[in-house]
């Protein structure tokens, strides 16, 4: 590979890292050809990319975007190296996983995570990973927290007209009773 070939890659692999703010650093090392195509068409249909690079050109990439910002990554570019690049955070945990499964082994293994500006790093962390929510989710639930005490307060509310009904007909009753 020439210098300018390496330069296009590089590139390519800048846009992705820009357009994204989720990517996993894997290892898909032992996995056949066949393997690797099934990962490709499961990655493919859950709308992640996945990339395959020299850990050298990863790392020129991320070292000229922000050095700093990608520094925790580094130390994980080494081996057979894949990129899992997705706007889901949770995506390539969940791909990751039940690939495994369905192979009924280890691979391919999680040696870092980026979501949106945090570092995870080494294969312990997929387990975390697949239990991350959603911007939309997270959301959803402030929203709903939200509502809960209005929703007790107009609840209260209609309860309070409930009761002053029901006293109002005992007064009339007693009064009634009384006047007997």
């Amino acid at each position: 590979m020439n210098k300018e070939q390496k330069n296009e890659i590089i590139e390519v692999l800048k846009e992705k890292f820009n357009q994204y703010n989720n990517f996993y650093v894997t290892n898909t090392e032992s996995l056949s050809v066949a393997q690797i195509t099934k990962l490709r068409r499961i990655c493919f249909d859950k709308n992640v990319e996945m990339k395959v690079a020299k850990n050298t050109l990863i790392r020129k990439a991320l070292e000229s975007i922000d050095s700093t910002r990608y520094e925790g990554v580094f130390e994980s570019l080494n081996g057979v190296t894949a990129l899992l690049f997705s706007e889901n955070a949770k995506e390539p945990a969940l791909i990751i996983t039940s690939f495994r499964k369905d192979l009924k082994g280890e691979k391919p293994v999680l040696k870092a995570a980026y979501i949106d500006s945090s570092i995870f790093v080494g294969n312990d962390q997929l387990e975390a990973l697949t239990t991350l929510k959603s911007k939309h989710d997270l959301i959803g639930e402030i929203i709903g927290l939200l509502q809960s005490p209005a929703k007790n307060v107009i609840s209260g509310l209609n309860a309070g007209g409930k009761l002053a009904s029901l006293v109002k007909a005992l007064e009339t009753r007693l009064e009634g009773t009384t006047a007997e």
